[in-house]
Formats: C-alpha cells, sequence, structure tokens
C-alpha cells in the first residue's frame, strides 16, 4: 500500500541551525516516534547552510490530520520542545505526495540523521 508522504522543509534564522537539530534530534523526533508517527528522515539540507528537512510517512490524508492534530494540540508538545524550534523557523513550506513502500523504505536508508 502507497504511504502519504509529508516532506516538510524549513528555512531557520541565521546561526540557528546547530541549536534547531539538537531539539530536533534530542526531544521532538523522539517524542514524534513515542507518539507514533514514522518519521522517515530529518537533517540539515545539503543544498543551503539554513535548511533543514523532517519526511513523515502516513497510511492517508485522514491519519495524517489526525495524528498530527493529536501531536500538536498535546501538552507535551507546547510545554516541551515547541518554543526551541518555532523560535528558530523563519519559514517553512510542507509538500504531500504519494510513494510506494520501496520509496520510503529508500529515503529512510539514505537520510539517516546522526
Amino acid at each position: 500500500m502507497n504511504r502519504l508522504l509529508e516532506i516538510r522543509t524549513y528555512r531557520l534564522k541565521p546561526g540557528t541551525i546547530a541549536d534547531f537539530h539538537a531539539a530536533m534530534h534530542g526531544s521532538a523526533v523522539p517524542m514524534l516516534r513515542s507518539a507514533g508517527m514514522d518519521v522517515v528522515a530529518y537533517g540539515r539540507s545539503d543544498h543551503e547552510e539554513e535548511s533543514y528537512f523532517l519526511i513523515r510517512a502516513y497510511d492517508s490524508r485522514e491519519a495524517l490530520d489526525a495524528e498530527q492534530g493529536r501531536f500538536y494540540g498535546s501538552e507535551a508538545w507546547r510545554q516541551g520542545p515547541r518554543e526551541a524550534l518555532v523560535s528558530r523557523i523563519e519559514t517553512y513550506l510542507n509538500t504531500l505526495l504519494w510513494a510506494s513502500p520501496e520509496a520510503v523504505e529508500s529515503l529512510r536508508a539514505s537520510n539517516q540523521s546522526e
């Protein structure tokens, strides 16, 4: 069954990428995974110094909306790493596209974050 990929790209404020990555890697991504979200890949983008990406996979658009609604509405998120991340974001863009399970696994294997 194909998966709906959400590719979120962030343009970060100058000089904030190291702290943004530390908050993503140390807090946000573990929280997302604990909430049941399939985080496929995340990390610094190779093409621009202040760019970052987060790729998640969902079974449907409805699943995306429900999972993100629960997560981003939670007290754990609002009182947790939210401010450390949001305060460093200049802009972001979401792109949704369908991909085969093989494509999802290839993205996962090829884009591991430290």
